[in-house]
């Protein structure tokens, strides 16, 4: 069975995302304090993987996870885990809404319920925690009446918490996608998504269009496109590339081999399945790899027929 880290305490979301695959919730999982600290863990061998948020459908990436993958990590991405995310107010027994002074919470739950707590609780002050399980415990242990955690039911019950309301983000049908990070790379499912960071040569108008570029002539679509600072000097930045396609798919490795042998220095974080139900572009995937292999097979004909020197 794996052992698997996550970021905690106990009752995080990211335990809850572990808890949604059956291989995993049949291991030992082991909290980690923070994104970073669930990555060393793996990278130093006391766990076999580790689960981290990487981005939220209203808040965006999660850039402490990104920039650790990208400088401080050789680990890579095994596969997605997107799940959906309901966020709770809750306050130890007897506390009302008109207690309440402060809530904690982790800064991206804080922000994905602005627009709640500004309407329901415009007296109560926002503080940041470690985690919403943090959050949730903080205020578990805390003899304070006016203080109350957003989180989610797992971390609720936990820390024998009350619910005072339930579903208070801002935008319904919120998700959170979290990754499995580990060693080596996960064998294509026909479902796959390759991540990359690209650090360019050199800033010149029309650079990133080349790069961009690589991957459209392949028929290749981008999900992603983000730009990080690549904390080498102020304006010097690097991107962030989720494709579809496994770098086992012919024409998905010919677009990172040309990104970079003509672009920039290139720095994998994984090819993996993707989270969530197969699309449409998974034919149309299909379509493309059986063209490049054709066209490949036609060029190799012709280079077969190339007379050595002298004959």
């Amino acid at each position: 069975m794996p052992l698997v880290a996550y970021f905690g305490p106990a009752g995080s979301f990211s335990e809850e995302a572990l808890l949604s695959q059956d291989d995993l919730a049949a291991g030992t999982r082991v909290p980690g304090s923070s994104v970073p600290e669930v990555i060393a863990a793996v990278e130093r061998g006391d766990a076999d993987g580790g689960v981290v948020p990487i981005e939220n459908m209203i808040e965006g990436s999660v850039s402490v996870t990104l920039d650790t993958l990208a400088f401080d990590s050789e680990l890579l991405v095994q596969r997605e885990i997107d799940l959906p995310i309901s966020l709770n107010l809750c306050a130890p027994a007897g506390v009302v809404l008109a207690d309440l002074r402060t809530v904690v919470s982790f800064p991206h739950a804080i922000a994905q319920c602005r627009g709640w707590l500004a309407k329901k609780l415009p007296q109560a002050e926002a503080r940041f925690s470690n985690s919403t399980s943090d959050g949730a415990r903080e205020v578990a242990k805390s003899k304070r009446r006016d203080l109350a955690a957003v989180c989610n039911a797992l971390a609720a019950d936990l820390y024998d918490l009350k619910v005072l309301a339930t579903d208070i983000e801002d935008h319904p049908e919120n998700e959170t996608r979290f990754v499995l990070v580990g060693r080596g790379v996960p064998a294509p499912t026909g479902h796959d998504k390759t991540s990359i960071v690209c650090f360019q040569r050199q800033d010149r108008p029309g650079s990133l269009l080349g790069i961009l570029q690589e991957f459209a002539a392949r028929d290749v679509n981008l999900t992603k496109l983000e730009s990080r600072p690549t904390k080498q000097g102020l304006g010097d930045y690097c991107f962030f590339i989720d494709c579809e396609g496994h770098v086992a798919d012919e024409v998905v490795a010919d677009a990172l081999r040309n990104v970079a042998a003509k672009h920039g220095e290139v720095k994998f974080l994984g090819s993996y399945p993707v989270g969530g139900p197969r699309e449409a572009g998974v034919a149309r995937r299909r379509a493309v790899n059986k063209a490049f292999k054709r066209a490949s097979a036609w060029v190799d004909g012709l280079r077969v027929q190339i007379r050595e020197p002298g004959a």
